[in-house]
C-alpha cells in the first residue's frame, strides 16, 4: 500500500480562498472554500462534534453545490447548495444536509477572511480547519500574510476532538498549497499515525513536506527530520520512495530508503538521463 503525503490540485485557482463561519440550524459551522477557473471548487467544514468533511464542489450562474466525493458520483448527496452565491460577498446562506441524520438545515456563514490573494494586507495568525483528521483528534494550520505576498503556513495545532482543547503548537515555515496542506499517515512504520504539512512545491511536480511522528511515551509529535523530494511511502515493504527530476525532465533520479531509529537509511539510488541519440533514457552515474 503506498501513501502519498499530498494531494495536489491542478486546476488554476482564482484566489478564491476565502474562510467562514456561522450556523447551521442550531450548531456552529466553521467552512473553508477554494474556488478554480474551470468552476469547479474544493471545500471543507467542521460542526460540532463531527470530524472535519472534505468536499468537491462546482460553482455556475450564482450557484454553489459541493458534495462527498465517492466511486459513484451521481449518487453522492449535495451535502451544500448557495443559491445566490458571490465568492467577494461578507456573507452566504443556504441550505446543509446533515448526513448522519438525513435532515436538512438553514446555513448562514460570514466571511472571517480570504487567504488567496496577493494585496497589501498584513495580518497573522489567522486559523484554518484542516479536512483530515486522526481518530481523537484535528488539525487547524495558522496562517499569516505580508503585504504583497500570498499567505504562508506559520504553524499547525493539533487539538482534541471531544474537548477542542489544545493539545501541541508547532511553529512552521511553509507555502501555503490550498485549503488542503495536511496529511496524516503511519510515516516511520510503527503502527501509529502521523502527520505531514506540505512545505514547498519547486520546479516540475516536485514537492516536499515536513513530518512529524507520533511518540507514544509523551503523546506529542516530533518534527523526523525526514528530507527528499516528493515521497512515497509503502506501508507492506515499510520502504520509503524518492522521485526528483529536473532539467525540464531529462534527469530523473530514484531513491529507496528504509526507516531506522526513525531516520531515513538510504539503500539504494539509480539515475537517468535522457539520451537523444537512442530517443530513451539511460541510466547514469548519480553524482
Amino acid at each position: 500500500m503506498i501513501q502519498t503525503s499530498m494531494l495536489l490540485f491542478l486546476s488554476i485557482s482564482l484566489g478564491a480562498q476565502s474562510s467562514y463561519s456561522g450556523v447551521a440550524g442550531n450548531q456552529k459551522m466553521e467552512f473553508i472554500m477554494d474556488l478554480y477557473s474551470d468552476g469547479t471548487a474544493i471545500a471543507a467544514y467542521s460542526s460540532g462534534s463531527m470530524d472535519p468533511v472534505l468536499l468537491h464542489g462546482k460553482t455556475k450562474k450564482k450557484k454553489a453545490f459541493f458534495f462527498i466525493e465517492g466511486k459513484d458520483r451521481g449518487k453522492m448527496p449535495v451535502i451544500f447548495s448557495f443559491k445566490k452565491f458571490d465568492a467577494n460577498s461578507t456573507a452566504i446562506a443556504g441550505k446543509w444536509l446533515d448526513v448522519a441524520t438525513n435532515h436538512r438545515y438553514t446555513v448562514q456563514l460570514s466571511k472571517d477572511f480570504d487567504f488567496g490573494n496577493i494585496d497589501d494586507q498584513q495580518w497573522s495568525n489567522k486559523e484554518i480547519i484542516q479536512p483530515v483528521s486522526l481518530k481523537e483528534k484535528y488539525f487547524k494550520l495558522r496562517l499569516s500574510k505580508d503585504p504583497g505576498e500570498y499567505a504562508s503556513v506559520t504553524g499547525v495545532k493539533v487539538l482534541d476532538k471531544k474537548s477542542n482543547e489544545l493539545l501541541q503548537e508547532i511553529n512552521l515555515d511553509c507555502q501555503l498549497l490550498s485549503i488542503n496542506n495536511l496529511s496524516v499517515g503511519d510515516f516511520n512504520f510503527d503502527g501509529y499515525e502521523d502527520f505531514s504539512v506540505f512545505e514547498q512545491s519547486y520546479s516540475g511536480p516536485n514537492t516536499s513536506s515536513l513530518y512529524f511522528l507520533f511518540d507514544p511515551d509523551t503523546g506529542l509529535y516530533g518534527d523526523s527530520g525526514y528530507s527528499g523530494i516528493s515521497l512515497e511511502f509503502d506501508l507492506d515493504r515499510k520502504r520509503i520512495y524518492e522521485h526528483d527530476q529536473c532539467c525540464a525532465g531529462l534527469r530523473h533520479t530514484n531513491a529507496e530508503y528504509q526507516v531506522v531509529d526513525n531516520r531515513m537509511v538510504l539503500l539504494k539510488k539509480t539515475c537517468f538521463e535522457y539520451d537523444e541519440a537512442i530517443s530513451d533514457y539511460k541510466e547514469v552515474d548519480c553524482h
